[in-house]
């Protein structure tokens, strides 16, 4: 467990008036209180986040660009997104379990060297010209392994460095980085890596990976491991249970969970095809691999711009109308490049839906480490990811199959439909009420 203290959150609507947060310090000369800073730990945790997701950023979009060379086929081009999410489906749940019962940290820096194990034996076969399909698809799918135990590892640990009240802030600085790091840094440098040779997809990543790792272990100093509240410890058995039941039973984690569902799946069946529908000799777009990888940094462009003003956003909107607003904001611009297969139209429509993609992430994941207990936010983390990402495989296959029957426009207007059914279940199974009355009191600690 981390030795920084939790804070307290911002006073809940009718519960009387606002007190300042005992995380404030007082601004010099006497003037008004100014938020505590996030630390020095939280900094090396976002140095290491961002060389990761750089990493990250290359093989997301570099591995399909190989495999188009590779393959024109829809259904082998999606069984990469498939293989990137699978573990999501079969270990989200037991991971979380794994990262509530050992040193968050720990786990963190565990899967970080493992990736880059993986990714430097992918670099290996590249060079030695063995490349295929197969092998593309079984580093893609041990790598998602090792995103499955880091990314709960690294939501988790994220109220043990920051204060309660500055939950939104701190996300929205993690979300920024990642999407800068992998879309702005990552993206762009995948298209011209293809060029350098297919092995630098994979040897690059494991090598920022290795990075990730030694910024971690050496910057993010302290014992991140969680007692239960009181009492001995149950069986993972029992645990996983509990924290199923959670999120099952939750009126806020519940809508949120089926929503984010339905749209992962439909984003996730979109995006598997889009590669076709915007790049090569006879697409829709038209595009070169460089000019689809620049067309990604859009939606990133966005997401940080988001990331930058979420705090001040949910603050004056609200939560769960910034979260409703976010959803029908991104299901609309889907429909984009159907209506104008251009890269302008395309390109400004992905800088907006980034931004309130990112606004709606900050949202859902200050809920999420607000309203559950410390001890359980892996398990419920865990959990709710192996529904929200683990179906995300079952959206890729999905799009895929609908390509192959009906055609690329057809898969593309699934995927929409499905993200509206999302925005859908906010509006009407998500209140306000509910979050306030689920908020713990301004001065409980949550342990």
């Amino acid at each position: 467990m981390g030795d920084n203290p939790s804070g307290t959150g911002a006073t809940v609507a009718g519960r009387g008036p606002a007190r300042r947060p005992p995380s404030a310090v007082p601004a010099p000369n006497g003037g008004a209180f100014r938020p505590h800073p996030l630390g020095g730990r939280f900094n090396a945790l976002l140095a290491s986040t961002g060389l990761a997701n750089v990493g990250d950023g290359i093989l997301q979009v570099g591995a399909p660009l190989v495999a188009v060379t590779l393959t024109r086929s829809p259904a082998e081009v999606s069984l990469l997104t498939a293989a990137a999410w699978l573990p999501w489906l079969v270990l989200g749940i037991p991971s979380g379990a794994l990262v509530d019962r050992i040193d968050r940290r720990h786990a963190q820096v565990a899967a970080l060297a493992t990736r880059a194990v993986i990714l430097a034996a992918g670099a290996v076969v590249a060079a030695s010209g063995r490349l295929s399909i197969p092998v593309i698809l079984l580093v893609v799918l041990l790598y998602g392994v090792t995103d499955v135990v880091s990314d709960l590892g690294q939501t988790s640990i994220v109220p043990d460095l920051v204060a309660r009240d500055r939950l939104s802030a701190a996300n929205g600085r993690v979300l920024a980085v990642q999407q800068v790091a992998g879309s702005f840094l990552g993206a762009p440098v995948a298209g011209f890596l293809v060029a350098l040779g297919t092995w630098s997809i994979f040897g690059v990543p494991a090598a920022l990976g290795a990075l990730a790792a030694v910024a971690l272990l050496t910057g993010v100093r302290g014992h991140f491991r969680h007692a239960p509240a009181d009492g001995p410890r149950p069986g993972v058995l029992t645990e996983v249970w509990e924290g199923l039941a959670m999120l099952v039973r939750h009126p806020v984690l519940r809508p949120t969970l089926i929503a984010g569902t339905l749209f992962n799946m439909g984003s996730t069946a979109f995006m598997a095809v889009l590669v076709l529908w915007a790049v090569g000799p006879g697409s829709a777009m038209g595009l070169s691999s460089p000019q689809y990888a620049l067309l990604m940094t859009a939606f990133a462009l966005g997401a940080v711009g988001g990331s930058v003003v979420a705090e001040q956003v949910i603050s004056r909107v609200g939560e769960v109308r910034v979260l409703v607003w976010s959803f029908l904001l991104g299901s609309v611009l889907f429909g984009l490049p159907l209506l104008v297969p251009r890269f302008w139209p395309v390109a400004v429509g992905l800088v907006v839906m980034g931004a309130g993609n990112n606004v709606g992430n900050v949202v859902s994941q200050s809920l999420r480490q607000r309203l559950v207990p410390r001890h359980m936010l892996g398990r419920i983390a865990g959990a709710g990811r192996a529904v929200s990402y683990g179906l995300m495989p079952v959206g890729a296959l999905l799009g895929g199959a609908v390509g192959e029957l009906w055609g690329l426009p057809a898969s593309l207007l699934a995927g929409t439909a499905f993200c509206l059914a999302s925005t859908l279940v906010l509006a009407l199974f998500l209140r306000q009420r509910d979050v306030d009355a689920h908020e713990p009191p301004v001065g409980t600690p949550i342990e």
